[in-house]
């Protein structure tokens, strides 16, 4: 610091050029491969396309992360949180002693966990502590899982206590093995992920590099952050085929439950392995991606000539073509009437999903982009138990989805969906809308109506999720309050 106290030596990322204002900047051309060309890849769009929403978010800076006044900024260190590496040194340095005492009460930090402390001195106002895994080839699969959950539970952080910027150091230091390129795969389709599906309170995320690993960033960046479409297209064949789920969490084929009619049935398995290839070859329409005659399967069904197993095969196999497709489409349109989120959790530690009928204007969107969007943003949520908050709140007619939708979204999920669905709160409801729902789960849907909960006010919400655990929107606080004397709001 100067005589006057001024923190001349740190960063201002504000003034840095973001990756989409970097096109072109280095003198770097768009290097396409010839086979860009061939249909079959022209017929199914990148999983990654370009997002210049997105792209303005993202900030590759070479140089000292200890120096940059984001809001947090990620030290990478062992269970212990005393691990010696340049980035750990450098910001302990610059942080102070008082640092190291803040760590010794975390008690240490498990690999793959996110912990935060003040910056102390340090332009940040916080520091997210994280343990990256030990790498092994025997073992890759556990490896991956475990950076994974170091990127996904620090942006999960930064997203819970509101950071408008993060930026992060290479979280795999060089005495933990991990081989750079794949570590930089899983941080950038991880945290592009996020950013796609929770991050509109996120301004800034930073890369913050050495000079020996900027080369890989810069190659790789393209891929998962494409700053034109024909950067996209040029980078399509470049993308790894594991790209992980929805969340960029890898998948684990082993742990992936399979119901084959004929167990070891070489055809079978053909057509499991050819799954995705399949999508780019049927027609447009929705339901043409449904595999097979439909009113042939159901009277097989009725007849009692297909089989139990054949029929959660027939439809785990029609979900992954809906999910495949998700994946791959670009749904920022619906993503930014943030009528769906994630947020904490209820009593019970399960996660609560929001869905705000206000903000779903069905006469005006793309009722099967909204189908996919929830696919998309559900789909890893439902692998454990959940539950979901409906607010009807100062909802009118063009924002009720009619019965045929919700019908046809019961039938497309997955089982998952709705054996761990634990409890549907639906808050400020109507007798109209109570009567649709009796009905509706009565008689169309099965196993819904034990578990929907008619809430009048947010007092009788409280009740089972805590305050702080749920984001609501600004104008269903005002309504409660002012056709609800709810403690939350008294004096």
């Amino acid at each position: 610091m100067d005589p006057l106290g001024a923190r001349s030596q740190f960063v201002d990322i504000q003034t840095l050029p973001t990756w989409q204002q970097q096109l072109g900047e280095d003198g770097e051309e768009i290097v396409r491969d010839e086979s860009d060309s061939l249909p079959s890849q022209q017929a199914f769009p990148s999983p990654f396309p370009f997002r210049p929403d997105i792209n303005r978010k993202i900030i590759l800076f070479t140089g000292d992360l200890a120096l940059l006044n984001c809001t947090a900024i990620v030290n990478t260190s062992n269970e212990s949180l005393n691990d010696k590496n340049l980035v750990s040194d450098s910001i302990h340095q610059l942080a102070g002693p008082e640092l190291r005492d803040e760590l010794l009460k975390l008690k240490g930090c498990r690999t793959g966990e996110a912990k935060l402390t003040k910056g102390f001195n340090l332009a940040a106002r916080f520091i997210i502590h994280t343990v990256g895994p030990k790498y092994k080839a025997k073992y890759r699969t556990a490896a991956e899982s475990s950076l994974y959950s170091c990127y996904r539970n620090i942006m999960q952080l930064a997203a819970e206590q509101s950071m408008a910027s993060v930026g992060f150091c290479v979280v795999s230091t060089t005495k933990r093995g991990y081989p750079l390129e794949d570590a930089t795969h899983i941080a950038f389709r991880t945290v592009r992920r996020f950013l796609e599906n929770h991050g509109n309170s996120i301004e800034t995320v930073v890369f913050a590099v050495s000079d020996t690993e900027e080369s890989v960033y810069k190659k790789l960046l393209p891929l998962y952050y494409p700053r034109s479409e024909e950067e996209e297209e040029a980078c399509l064949p470049l993308i790894p085929a594991d790209i992980g789920n929805s969340e960029g969490e890898p998948v684990v084929p082993e742990r992936q439950i399979r119901i084959a009619e004929k167990p070891g049935s070489l055809e079978d398995d053909a057509e499991e392995e050819t799954l995705e290839l399949d999508l780019g070859q049927v027609g447009n329409h929705a339901f043409a991606r449904m595999e097979g005659d439909v009113d042939k399967q159901r009277k097989q069904i009725l007849q009692g000539q297909m089989s139990e197993a054949a029929m959660q095969k027939q439809h785990q196999r029609n979900y992954n073509r809906w999910l495949c497709r998700a994946r791959a489409e670009d749904l920022s349109d619906i993503a930014a009437l943030k009528a769906l989120y994630q947020t904490g959790v209820d009593m019970c530690g399960r996660t609560v999903m929001v869905v705000v009928g206000r903000n779903i204007p069905v006469t005006l969107i793309d009722l099967e982009k909204a189908l996919l969007y929830f696919i998309h943003v559900m789909d890893h949520i439902t692998v454990k138990e959940y539950v979901m908050v409906y607010f009807h709140t100062l909802t009118g007619e063009h924002n009720h989805l009619d019965s045929d939708f919700l019908k046809n979204l019961y039938d497309i999920v997955d089982a998952k969906f709705k054996r761990n669905l634990k409890a549907f709160y639906f808050v400020h409801p109507t007798f109209r809308s109570k009567v649709s729902t009796w009905f509706f789960t009565t008689f169309s849907v099965s196993g819904m109506k034990d578990k929907v909960r008619y809430l009048d006010n947010l007092h009788q919400l409280f009740t089972c999720i805590k305050p702080e655990q749920i984001d609501i929107p600004p104008f269903v606080l005002e309504y409660d309050a002012r056709h609800h004397s709810s403690p939350l709001f008294e004096g």
